[in-house]
């Protein structure tokens, strides 16, 4: 049987799924990663053992040791965003995209970000600012996918089309007049964009593919990667904070075709030792005793539209939620969990809410709390997978 690993974020994402992806990768060389739900609003921290690192949008967090990324149909994919990390890589990639992946423009940007800032700040839905949402919206009565851009016809055509449909919308969902836009200049950078991904495509950097089964022989194992977590998922988040976007291991079964039984199945579980959560929504109010050491190089920083990342005490009662919510697809497979940032507590101790009430154990037995028997359990003290230890 082919192994499939499924990296899934148990919180609000931020959880540690870079670090897990690489982890996977250095220890399943023959392997591809899919990102399998999201897109480019994602950002994977990957650090190397000579300290370099990379935050990882629009690629698979395996890519630094050289492994391949398919970017499934369930991926947004915007070609400005793509090409600008394309150009920050000091190493080789090779890529496969779905032809039907659907692509995110200026204009899905303009209105995700004009949206969020007519909104009170207390009010704001916890966007990352980069259009993933608009995308998928606009999806659904104006689709635009990958396809389309292959074809310099269809390419302007969309591209009117979607400029006529936010125009109308812009001015009336939002405090901004479309007008006050350079819509020819921003049509023309992103054209430039799309042209160098076409050039990546004569260069077979990027491949197009119809449907993943075409390569999926390819390599011995696939590890796929997820977006976000499970507590902002479109269907078991809190609405309206949620992200659009299945964040369980939903997905995955979908581009297997549904039949897990041919695979050999492992979802990897991630979750900080202690809560955060960038953007508004539910989340526990600060314990005053709370502090962090080390993470004073946090990829998530403070920004106009999700404002101040929070943090808390860990709470075993969502992760417990969150992994129930994901058995509904991942019922029978194997399941392991890796606990990340234990250099960020001030000791091996680690408090957390377990039905309401606070309490503290030491980091080894977090795991015998969330009920469940897990193939492995794992733990990370920095952000090197190679350090990650059972």
């Amino acid at each position: 049987m082919k192994k499939v690993f499924i990296v899934v974020g148990l919180g609000y994402g931020d959880e540690g799924k870079g670090i897990a992806t690489d982890f996977l990768s250095y220890k399943n060389s023959n392997s591809i990663v899919v990102r399998f739900n999201g897109g480019h609003q994602a950002g994977h921290c990957v650090v190397n053992k000579m300290g370099e690192k990379h935050i990882f949008s629009n690629f698979g967090s395996g890519t630094m040791r050289g492994l391949p990324t398919y970017w499934s149909k369930y991926c947004t994919f915007a070609p400005n965003f793509f090409i600008e990390e394309a150009s920050q890589l000091n190493f080789d990639f090779k890529f496969f995209i779905d032809i039907d992946s659907p692509i995110t423009t200026h204009y899905d940007v303009l209105y995700n970000r004009a949206v969020e800032l007519t909104l009170d700040k207390d009010k704001r839905k916890g966007s990352c600012g980069v259009g993933f949402g608009a995308t998928i919206e606009r999806s659904k009565t104006l689709p635009f996918c990958f396809q389309d851009i292959l074809n310099e016809v269809n390419l302007k055509r969309k591209l009117s089309d979607i400029r006529k449909f936010y125009r109308s919308k812009i001015n009336i969902d939002t405090s901004f007049n479309f007008n006050n836009f350079n819509h020819d200049l921003e049509d023309n950078l992103f054209c430039e964009s799309v042209s160098r991904v076409r050039n990546l495509i004569d260069e077979n950097k990027i491949t197009v593919i119809n449907d993943f089964g075409e390569i999926i022989d390819n390599w011995d194992n696939i590890i796929f990667e997820g977006s976000q977590g499970i507590m902002i998922d479109q269907n078991f988040g809190t609405k309206p904070y949620i992200t659009k976007s299945n964040t369980t291991s939903q997905n995955v079964f979908n581009i297997l075709e549904g039949n897990k039984n041919h695979f050999d199945v492992n979802v990897l579980y991630v979750t900080r030792v202690y809560q955060t959560r960038h953007g508004n929504g539910p989340f526990d109010n600060l314990h005053k005793d709370f502090i962090l050491i080390n993470n004073q190089n946090e990829t998530n920083v403070e920004n106009e539209f999700q404002g101040k990342p929070r943090t808390n005490f860990l709470n075993i009662d969502k992760l417990i939620y969150a992994i129930e919510c994901d058995e509904i697809f991942s019922k029978n497979c194997k399941k392991s969990i890796l606990f990340t940032c234990l250099d960020h507590l001030l000791n091996e101790n680690v408090f957390f809410y377990k039905n309401g009430n606070l309490q503290c154990e030491h980091y080894t037995k977090l795991a015998q709390y969330l009920n469940r028997n897990f193939d492995n359990v794992f733990f990370s003290k920095s952000n090197f997978s190679e350090n990650i230890f059972k």
